[in-house]
């Protein structure tokens, strides 16, 4: 995640305790290896984007996303890179663009 996203993410999830307690739950969701596809559940956003999720906040609500990008390591542990913030999604996720291309694209 870069400084920019960082800096959006972190002011959205620290706006006040209902978003605090709510990233607290899909976090706990993700660790546990829980599925619950109301917090935290993989997008079919397109054919060149794998491994893409989001966290979804308030679903029926606002429908605040943070989306995500899941990288195992060898020894298979998970890692969750939360790569842009999108308040408000209103789209069906076939219709859905991405807001930041470059989340599905390998890092060096």
């Amino acid at each position: 995640m870069d400084n920019e996203v960082f800096d959006e993410v972190l002011t959205y999830i620290r706006q006040d305790d209902r978003h605090k307690n709510k990233f607290v739950d899909i976090v706990n969701v993700i660790i546990a290896g829980h599925k619950n596809r109301d917090l935290y559940d993989k997008e079919d956003i397109d054919a060149s984007c794998k491994d893409v999720t989001a966290m979804k906040f308030f679903k029926g609500q606002e429908n605040d996303r943070i989306y995500c990008k899941e990288v195992r390591r060898g020894d298979k542990t998970m890692i969750v890179i939360m790569g842009a913030l999108h308040e408000r999604k209103k789209t069906t996720k076939k219709s859905y663009t991405y807001p930041d291309s470059k989340i599905h694209e390998r890092r060096p």
